[in-house]
């Protein structure tokens, strides 16, 4: 080729030959090479259709030619998943998905174009003993820095963005650092409704079902035999929103899932239960609102109330931010295109 071969200082990172928008990445390590390229490439095949790019293998090179924008987007993906598996990790087809939509963001919000080139990914993470997650979007790492720093976040959006696992997996990461005692998650249970009683069990028994999803993020984050251990001390509790009521909640990181689904006084309350030294996070959809027709949502109007309060952030995932398979994102799409220009048929929004 034409271009001149430029060489990193750092063995950790690929050499890189270049020309204006034709480039070749040699990575030192054969068989990370090969992993990051994925079977039978079917990394740089994602990259050439996200990016509109072409990416050809050559051994443990890759040979990069496109639009001088999008090729640099490629060469930023490839040079983090690179480190990454030099770290020990592993690269799936989500964390390619993931490091792509940070390239192009980290691009988007750039002020000088003399940056472009420079501009080196870094994802928000949450860290347990027993996983490591990396944002996956913009959005996600926004939302795990919000995390970070406010008393009371509000991450609102379509399901699959990541909302509640992120939420028990920081909260997991609290508890582990000693930054609080205690877990307390909790859903409204609206499809049992005040027919709880009539439920085969006990009490737990009864709930259960509607705070699975909580369940399977802690067992995630936490090995199964601590999770237990600690939900019998009181470490962890998992309730329903109802048993909230009266309480002061310190020292503690406390969730509330499907937020959209309480009523204005259940939010208030509680909302108004955040003791000393404690962490709030609360997750829901606006679209999908289980309430009876014209009850309006507490997460909905605690949103208007709380807008711009001092010590409150909030976060608003979008289709583009699904991190499940990537029909999830075109069903999303397709609902809300429908029901935004048909507003009468779309049940009980508030």
């Amino acid at each position: 080729m034409n271009g001149q071969e430029l060489v990193s200082s750092s063995p950790r990172h690929p050499r890189i030959a270049s020309d204006a928008n034709h480039f070749v990445l040699t990575f030192e390590n054969n068989r990370f090479a090969s992993e990051l390229f994925g079977q039978f490439d079917q990394n740089l095949k994602l990259l050439e259709e996200r990016l509109h790019i072409d990416a050809r293998a050559r051994g443990n090179s890759v040979v990069i030619t496109g639009d001088v924008v999008a090729t640099n987007q490629a060469r930023r993906t490839l040079d983090y998943l690179y480190e990454k598996l030099q770290k020990g990790g592993s690269v799936e087809r989500s964390d390619v998905e993931g490091a792509i939509r940070m390239a192009v963001a980290a691009d988007d919000q750039l002020s000088l174009p003399t940056m472009e080139k420079k501009a080196k990914l870094t994802m928000a993470q949450i860290s347990t003993r027993k996983k490591t997650i990396v944002a996956r979007t913009p959005t996600q790492d926004a939302y795990i820095r919000a995390m970070e720093r406010a008393e009371l976040v509000f991450g609102v959006g379509p399901a699959g963005t990541g909302k509640t696992y992120l939420a028990v997996a920081h909260a997991a990461q609290m508890l582990e650092r000693g930054a609080v005692e205690k877990i307390i998650l909790s859903r409204p249970a609206v499809e049992a409704g005040e027919r709880l009683g009539f439920l085969p069990g006990d009490m737990k028994e009864k709930v259960d079902p509607y705070l699975r999803p909580l369940y399977d993020a802690l067992y995630d984050m936490i090995p199964g035999d601590k999770v237990e251990r600690a939900i019998t001390a009181g470490v962890i509790e998992i309730a329903p929103l109802a048993f909230m009521r009266g309480r002061t909640l310190s020292n503690a990181a406390i969730i509330l899932d499907e937020a959209q689904n309480t009523t204005s006084m259940q939010m208030k309350m509680f909302l108004t239960r955040l003791g000393e030294n404690s962490r709030m996070i609360i997750t829901g959809d606006p679209s999908q609102i289980d309430l009876p027709r014209g009850v309006k949502s507490g997460l909905v109007e605690a949103l208007h109330l709380l807008d711009g309060v001092e010590g409150i952030s909030t976060i608003r995932f979008k289709d583009v931010d699904v991190v499940r398979h990537p029909l999830v994102g075109r069903i999303v799409r397709a609902y809300d295109a429908t029901y935004t220009t048909r507003p009468e048929d779309a049940g009980p929004r508030v």
